[in-house]
């Protein structure tokens, strides 16, 4: 068994997350995550309204008596939701822990912490990271460059990202964006991270409630099958690689604005290719991961392989590393 400090501030039996993540981020994969002794995180946003997250939220525990968390992830838009009610229905809850992304999350770091919600902040950079270390959050999670959905602007991955915030954020930090199995696990925790957020690859396990056929894409997918949309907007999105991304990125280099595409990237197409399961559809997320996912396992089965793994590395290969050392040392 791996602690760190993570495993402990948040109450799971490993060091294994499974970030919100929009239309995906549902009850019964996150009770799965939850029962495999990881973090799972509803995503607050998937639900049409606040009484519907409620709802998503007992339905999880009648799922799972371990820990699971609420994603809450704020974007500047023209019409945007009641967060303010989101948020209280988290509270109301009794949920106790929250993983918030998106902009200047401050007004709901202060509400979540008068509750006793330990906060955990998505971040892409290490100023932004520091920044919400200010604000009061308990930890961090760190999206390196190889994320799926947003990697910030910097295209920093997570080799450099990882090790430059450690050296700068006290708090607990998670390491986001090319993990997968148990060599990504001891890398991030060398790299100083304290445990592993996972997309891509909880996307693709039995209890993932999206269309099995997307989940065979990303099987047959390799490194290389993303991606970058909205780079000319400054709003980088990483996403599987298909006829719609591959169409406006070329509109992009047109000097197409968002009007332009925005029938083409509408989130009800996106949705649609989950529950349909077209992988030309719309645009979907996946992160470069996929050229490491090879199979769809239970949630279980997979944090198990993890972890065994990870054991393995660091009991077999880097101790038998150190004792040979020794031995010539001794010579």
């Amino acid at each position: 068994m791996l602690k760190t400090r993570f495993t402990e501030l948040v109450g799971v039996e490993h060091p294994i997350v499974q970030g919100g993540m929009q239309w995906v981020g549902r009850a019964e994969l996150v009770a799965a995550v939850a029962n495999a002794g990881a973090l799972g995180f509803i995503t607050a946003l998937t639900q049409p309204t606040p009484e519907d997250l409620t709802k998503e939220i007992a339905r999880c525990r009648d799922m799972t008596d371990k820990p699971f968390g609420v994603n809450l992830t704020i974007l500047p838009t023209i019409k945007p939701p009641p967060y303010a009610e989101y948020r209280q229905a988290i509270i109301e809850s009794g949920i106790k822990v929250v993983e918030t992304a998106g902009n200047k999350p401050q007004e709901h770091v202060d509400e979540f912490k008068k509750h006793k919600v330990v906060v955990v902040h998505k971040c892409t950079s290490v100023r932004h990271a520091l920044s919400a270390e200010r604000m009061g959050v308990d930890a961090i999670s760190i999206d390196g460059f190889e994320c799926a959905g947003h990697p910030g602007e910097d295209d920093t991955p997570g080799l450099i990202l990882v090790p430059c915030a450690a050296d700068k954020v006290k708090i607990p930090m998670i390491a986001s964006g090319g993990f997968g199995d148990g060599r990504g696990l001891v890398a991030a925790l060398a790299l100083g991270a304290e445990g592993i957020n996972m997309g891509t690859r909880f996307m693709c396990t039995k209890e993932s409630p999206i269309h099995q056929h997307i989940k065979e894409q990303i099987v047959a997918n390799d490194e290389r099958a993303t991606e970058l949309i909205f780079r000319t907007m400054r709003n980088t999105s990483r996403v599987a690689k298909n006829t719609i991304s591959t169409k406006v990125v070329a509109m992009e280099k047109d000097g197409a604005t968002f009007e332009q595409v925005r029938e083409l990237v509408a989130g009800s197409r996106g949705r649609g290719v989950y529950e349909n399961g077209d992988p030309n559809a719309g645009v979907w997320s996946a992160g470069q991961i996929q050229g490491l996912i090879h199979d769809i396992p239970t949630c279980a089965e997979l944090v198990s392989r993890i972890m065994r793994e990870a054991e393995a590395i660091i009991q077999a290969r880097l101790e038998s590393m150190l004792s040979g050392k020794r031995r010539d040392a001794a010579a």
